[in-house]
C-alpha cells in the first residue's frame, strides 16, 4: 500500500501542514476522504474538545465510515472524523444559527439533516464529551507529520482573535 498525503491548511491565515493518511487504522475513512479531496469550509474552535479547530460539511461518503480506529482523548496531530445530525448540533449551546456582527448569514451546515465534521487536534488534553451528548467518539484518519507548530500557533491565534472569515481546508499533497 502507497502512502498518502494531505495538506491542511487555514486558508487565510496562509498556514499549510502536511498529514499522513492512516490508511492501515482507518481504511474505510481514508478512502472516503481521499476520494472527496479537495474538502473544506468555514473553520471553528472547539468549545467542548478544548484544542480542536474543525469545518462541518456536506456528507460525501456513499456510506458513513463505521467507528473505526476510534478515540474519545485525540493527541496532537490527529485529524478525526465525525458525522453529526441537525439535531445533534441544534440546541442554541453552539451558537450556529446566530449570525454573526457582519455577517448576514448563519452557519452554512444549518438545514442539513447530516453533517461531516473534519476536525484537527493541535495539543494536548482533549477530551471528546459533550455537555448535550456525552462520549463523542471520532475516528482518528491521518496524521500531521509536518508542520504541525505552525499550525498549532495559527490555531491559537485563531482561537484568540477569532475564526470569521478563515476556512480550513484538506487537499491532496
Amino acid at each position: 500500500m502507497t502512502d498518502r498525503f494531505i495538506e491542511v491548511s487555514l486558508a487565510k491565515r496562509g498556514v499549510t501542514c502536511t498529514a499522513k493518511l492512516l490508511q492501515d487504522r482507518a481504511p474505510i475513512t481514508c478512502e472516503a476522504v481521499w476520494n472527496a479531496l479537495p474538502l473544506g469550509g468555514d473553520v471553528y474552535h472547539a468549545k467542548y474538545a478544548r484544542n480542536e479547530i474543525y469545518t462541518l460539511i456536506p456528507t460525501f461518503a456513499p456510506s458513513e465510515p463505521p467507528l473505526e480506529n476510534p478515540t474519545i482523548t485525540p493527541i496532537p496531530g490527529d485529524l478525526c472524523y465525525f458525522t453529526f445530525t441537525d439535531t445533534q448540533l441544534g440546541t442554541k449551546s453552539y451558537g450556529y444559527e446566530q449570525a454573526a456582527a457582519g455577517y448576514e448569514q448563519s452557519a452554512a451546515h444549518q438545514g442539513r439533516t447530516q453533517v461531516v465534521d473534519l476536525a484537527l487536534f493541535y495539543e494536548r488534553n482533549n477530551l471528546l464529551i459533550n455537555g448535550d451528548q456525552g462520549w463523542v467518539p471520532g475516528i482518528v484518519w491521518g496524521t500531521i507529520v509536518d508542520g504541525l507548530d505552525r499550525m498549532a500557533e495559527a490555531c491559537q491565534d485563531l482561537w484568540r482573535a477569532g475564526a470569521l472569515g478563515e476556512s480550513l481546508r484538506f487537499a491532496r499533497a
